[in-house]
């Protein structure tokens, strides 16, 4: 099954816009803000192993998506409920903005400059847009908030989207973290060997029928 020609397009015409690279001086600047020294390196995920950004994604989404199903199951009954988790979920969204945005400073890839701009601006008006839910549901306007929060929930799939392209194909802040050279080439080496014998390659580099070539994965942080 092949990627759909829309979407393919898509997001090849992100990666090709220059007219994003006004963001390159932005990207300085964080670089040298957040996302460099001992603040750098906790966002990065160095005391992790692994990228960090990808963890607490998981932390505002599942607060609203647990707000959206309780608004759709409960209704007025667990109004305040929902109120909190989308709140709870904009508790996160610093800490994980901030680790995105140090994974980007870090890419020398203009793709990944490009499609992270985008990724980031449609998030801000995600957390934007729960915001404005969080507040019409303190004042009562409960219809109103849940407006907001299909609003934000679904542009939030297309930057989830975005930074899957970001994560999984561009490989933008891929790679262990918090080891030296020597740990990380052996992890390295270590996958490839895993996912060539998954594929069925022979001793002589033939691949057998459906296989398919081992993804290339950055040893450095």
């Amino acid at each position: 099954m092949k990627t759909p020609r829309w979407l393919r397009s898509g997001t090849e015409r992100l990666e090709s816009a220059k007219a994003l690279d006004v963001v390159q001086p932005l990207r300085e600047r964080v670089a040298a803000s957040i996302g460099s020294g001992r603040l750098g390196a906790v966002l990065h995920g160095e005391w992790l192993g692994h990228a960090l950004h990808p963890l607490l994604v998981d932390m505002p989404l599942g607060c609203w998506i647990g707000s959206g199903l309780l608004d759709v199951t409960g209704g007025k009954r667990w109004a305040r409920a929902s109120q909190r988790l989308v709140g709870l979920g904009l508790l996160f969204v610093p800490a994980t903005a901030a680790a995105g945005m140090a994974d980007w400073s870090d890419a020398e890839d203009a793709r990944v400059h490009r499609v992270g701009a985008v990724h980031a601006v449609g998030n801000t008006v995600v957390a934007l847009l729960y915001l404005q839910s969080w507040r019409a549901r303190r004042r009562g306007r409960h219809l109103r908030g849940i407006g907001y929060g299909l609003a934000g929930g679904t542009l939030a799939w297309a930057t989830g989207y975005l930074g899957g392209h970001l994560s999984l194909v561009l490989e933008a802040g891929s790679g262990p973290r918090g080891m030296d050279d020597a740990q990380a080439g052996d992890r390295t080496t270590q996958g490839r060997s895993a996912e060539t014998l998954s594929h069925g390659t022979t001793d002589e580099g033939d691949r057998t029928p459906g296989a398919r070539s081992a993804p290339m994965v950055s040893a450095t942080p």
